[in-house]
């Protein structure tokens, strides 16, 4: 089934705004467009119920209302349970939440496994647990193609090992790590899996509970919402974890990793996600029950379809270095090139021809340097989602030539 491209970009009202008209986005990896479902529903939340939720009147019972459609909704695209679903500021908070029920829960001599495949938010605050006594491991990347190997995974596991922390894929090579078995493996070893998501979710939310992961985290921002931070953490080590709320909130799983008092109209706009999720599966006529799966595939097709001629022209460039595959099939439609010059006024440069991309570091410094990139000009960045063209990928790639 095909993807209508059309009925998409109805959706966003970014493409009917004037002072982006014409211009071709590819920042996603960095932040989506909001679709339309969110943005009515945070404004109605703003203007109609922006009261303390959860109480005994009206806009109160319906604003908490709203805030549970959300949850709900999300699970249900998620595979997992309403209580495993919580919401933070962002995912780089969620981790350095998390790191810290791990640092009361694990004891001095437990070791704990991260990347340098990651963005710094989910390996920083897990690298610190080092001064609490944790042994912290680096699951090192093949510093030609920047995958990560199964074989060094389990030189690195032993009995010691509590916990393992790697990306669903990179936000640079973007290459989708094999989580199943990289989570049949560490269970194995009697430990816990964490996957950051950030960089995949926006490419079509998985079933964590086929995954199997323990935890799963992930930024709605950059999948189609507001700047919210979305956690799933099984209910089985949920329950083991100490709490880091309210002590009378201790027995609510949905706010026992929350210390602050998050954003009502926010994670009530996050149903919105869920809404055009929806609308996309009936338009393209697939049933509620399928829909979960049936989106994922329509977003993974498309993206995949319209991925490859980059990749083809990209690794044809000798003035540039492809990070990670070249096979669309393996990896998400975030691409990184390694120039010989700064990729920041690459960046601007192609702003001329109306390509929004980025150069920098990505907050994937570690990265980065384990490829052997040159941090004084960082890696120019082009990153898609669904709703973009296959007109918009003939631009960037004429854009490209020119600059390049």
């Amino acid at each position: 089934m095909d993807l209508d491209i059309n009925f998409v970009r109805n959706q966003f009202p970014a493409f009917s705004e004037n002072s982006l008209k014409g211009k071709a986005f590819f920042e996603n990896a960095g932040g989506s467009y909001a679709c339309g479902q969110v943005i009515n529903r945070l404004n109605r939340f703003y203007k109609e119920k922006k009261v303390q939720p959860y109480g005994a009147f009206e806009a109160s019972i319906s604003g908490g209302n709203e805030m549970d459609e959300a949850r709900v909704g999300l699970a249900r695209y998620l595979g997992v349970k309403d209580c495993e679903v919580s919401f933070g500021p962002s995912t780089t908070q969620n981790t350095y939440v998390l790191a810290q029920a791990f640092a009361e829960w694990l004891v001095p001599g437990n070791a704990i496994i991260v990347t340098n495949q990651d963005h710094e938010a989910n390996t920083g605050s897990w690298r610190r647990l080092s001064n609490r006594g944790v042994n912290v491991r680096e699951w090192q990347v093949n510093k030609e193609t920047g995958e990560l190997n199964l074989e060094d995974l389990e030189n690195l596991l032993d009995d010691n090992v509590k916990l393992v922390c790697f990306p669903h894929c990179s936000n640079i090579v973007a290459h989708i790590n094999p989580v199943k078995e990289i989570v049949s493996r560490v269970h194995s070893a009697g430990a816990y899996v964490c996957v950051d998501g950030v960089s995949y979710a926006p490419h079509g939310l998985p079933n964590v509970e086929d995954l199997g992961a323990d935890i799963y985290l992930f930024s709605s921002y950059k999948t189609y919402g507001p700047h919210q931070g979305i956690m799933i953490i099984k209910e089985k080590l949920a329950e083991l974890l100490p709490n880091q709320g309210h002590y009378f909130n201790e027995k609510f799983l949905t706010k026992k990793f929350t210390p602050a008092g998050p954003d009502h109209a926010q994670i009530a706009a996050c149903a919105g996600i869920v809404e055009y999720f929806d609308s996309l599966a009936s338009h393209h006529g697939i049933k509620y029950s399928d829909a979960p799966s049936g989106v994922h595939k329509l977003f993974r097709n498309y993206e995949k379809k319209i991925l490859q001629p980059l990749l083809d022209f990209v690794k044809a460039k000798n003035s540039a270095r492809l990070l990670g595959p070249s096979d669309a099939s393996k990896r998400a439609p975030t691409v990184a090139l390694d120039l010989k010059c700064n990729s920041f006024e690459v960046a601007k440069k192609l702003s001329y021809f109306n390509i929004l991309a980025g150069g920098d570091d990505f907050y994937a410094v570690r990265l980065l340097e384990a490829l052997g990139v040159d941090m004084k000009h960082g890696a120019l960045r082009i990153s898609f989602v669904h709703y973009t063209k296959q007109e918009e990928i003939k631009a960037v790639i004429q854009a490209l030539d020119e600059v390049l």
